[in-house]
């Protein structure tokens, strides 16, 4: 081998270039798997000697050739066995997923599938094209289902717009509704469109409300859109509300079509309809009747397992019915199951009181609301045996005439008693109700007017250990609300 020249003096001998090409020649005997770069590193002096010949050719073409792979050793002592599946195999251990994949792969091959445009090469968009294969079709409904269970609440009107499919698959994940139309209901398409409903709320379309009004108006968990007429008789006319025979037929129909109802709130209904919904919806467990009277209590009889019921029979400004000592027996003997009873705006004594408490022995809850009562009511309480939590709502009067103190008794399980916003003026009624809750551990006093040091002498009957009452510091420029919690 001899050494290169240098081309401005060839008597001048590049020694460097030489040691180097010299060493690299001797390092590939050594070793055959290192290979050269592409592209030869030089020195300055070597890369003036190359002619320019020399720059554009490669002087050693065996160095474009692609190296041998270098081999890497597989232990064979490992069982196969017991080897982790890799993620390929978990995700082909399905045999319907690996179908699916499989029938996709297929298609995405077939000459059905456009290719993209320009655009979508570029940015990889999909293609927006309508002759393409819509691969959501070869997915079974349930396999969506699963799917559209972990979207957000929030995102289903906008996944259901995507397609026919995807609008009625959306339709039976939706288990709760409040019907604004009636007519959604006799026509039939709230059953097509929701086949699968446990909850639905009808008092809103019972009532004829102008729609472009912005004027709503709540009373006991009511809520009503009204005009800017103004009314003598209060915001609603009997003509805005929709006849108990129309109302009937929508409850055969939603009774029908939905034997396993759980919740359903009802308004102005007969007994009828109740009876409909009592006889073919065995599951019922919760009812919330409004503007309902005595006689119309006969259909909830064959309400075996229903647990919570709210009766609503009187609100101030909207509607009145009548539920009286009558109804309230009626209840009593139908429903033995019920754990929560909410009474609001109902007439009655110490008979209903007493009949719920004798025949209501599973009875926990006890929540009375605007309460239209006769005197004496507060001493039936004690055949509650089994109350736990006694509520007091929006009562303009406790009790106008508890009588004697010494005869009142009291509930040997209460735990928890509750007055909100109600007057409590009458100090001998306040006396009776506290011994009649003497042996609860909790008391709460929230908005309630005329809380005099006489209301917390008599409170001190109790044996509670919690004492928290809430109130409102009212002034024309100031409105603070107050909390205060003593622990015994």
């Amino acid at each position: 081998m001899t050494p290169p020249q240098n081309p401005t003096n060839p008597n001048k001998i590049n020694v460097l270039s030489w040691k180097n090409r010299r060493e690299s020649e001797e390092l590939k005997a050594r070793n055959p798997l290192i290979t050269e770069r592409k592209e030869n590193i030089f020195t300055p002096e070597e890369k003036m000697s190359q002619s320019p010949e020399e720059k554009t050719t490669n002087p050693n073409p065996k160095n474009n050739q692609k190296p041998p792979p270098i081999p890497i050793p597989t232990p064979t002592s490992l069982n196969s066995k017991t080897r982790t599946l890799s993620l390929p195999e978990l995700w082909f251990k399905e045999q319907a997923l690996k179908h699916v994949t499989l029938k996709m792969k297929s298609l995405s091959k077939s000459p059905l599938a456009s290719p993209p445009s320009d655009p979508d090469k570029i940015f990889g968009l999909p293609s927006i094209d309508p002759t393409r294969p819509d691969y959501t079709s070869l997915l079974s409904d349930e396999l969506l289902l699963q799917v559209f269970n972990k979207v957000p609440i929030s995102q289903y009107v906008s996944n259901s717009l995507v397609c026919k499919r995807w609008f009625f698959l959306h339709g039976r994940l939706v288990h709760s509704i409040k019907v604004i139309d009636f007519g959604f209901v006799n026509s039939g398409r709230v059953f097509t469109r929701f086949p699968n409903l446990e909850n639905i709320d009808i008092v809103h379309a019972c009532i004829k409300m102008p729609r472009n009004s912005g004027i709503l108006i709540t009373r006991n968990n009511l809520s009503v859109y009204v005009g800017t007429k103004l009314l003598s008789g209060g915001f609603i006319e009997e003509n805005d509300l929709l006849s108990s025979d129309l109302i009937d037929k929508g409850l055969q129909l939603i009774s029908k079509s939905y034997p396993n109802l759980r919740r359903i709130v009802v308004f102005g209904t007969s007994e009828n309809g109740l009876l409909s919904v009592s006889s073919k919806c065995e599951m019922l467990q919760e009812l919330e009747l409004h503007c309902c009277g005595d006689m119309s209590l006969k259909g909830i009889s064959g309400c075996r397992n229903l647990q919570v019921l709210k009766l609503i029979g009187c609100v101030d400004g909207f509607y009145n019915s009548v539920v009286s000592d009558i109804g309230l027996t009626i209840l009593a003997q139908g429903c033995r199951r019920l754990v929560k009873l909410e009474l609001c705006g109902c007439e009655g004594s110490y008979d209903g009181i007493k009949a719920i408490g004798q025949c209501c022995q599973m009875l926990e809850e006890l929540t009375i609301c605007d309460h239209r009562m006769d005197g004496g009511w507060l001493a039936a309480l004690s055949f509650c045996e089994n109350l736990k939590t006694l509520r007091l709502q929006s009562c303009k009067s406790v009790d106008s005439s508890p009588g004697l103190l010494e005869h009142l008794g009291s509930c040997p399980t209460l735990e928890e008693l509750h007055v909100q916003r109600c007057q409590m003026r009458d100090k001998q009624a306040v006396k009776a109700l506290f011994l009649v809750c003497k042996t609860v551990r909790e008391i709460v006093l929230q908005n309630c007017w005329r809380l005099e040091d006489e209301v917390f002498a008599a409170a001190s009957v109790c044996r509670y250990e919690f004492l928290s009452f809430w109130f409102l510091l009212l002034s024309p420029r100031v409105f603070i609300s107050f909390e205060l919690c003593l622990w015994f």
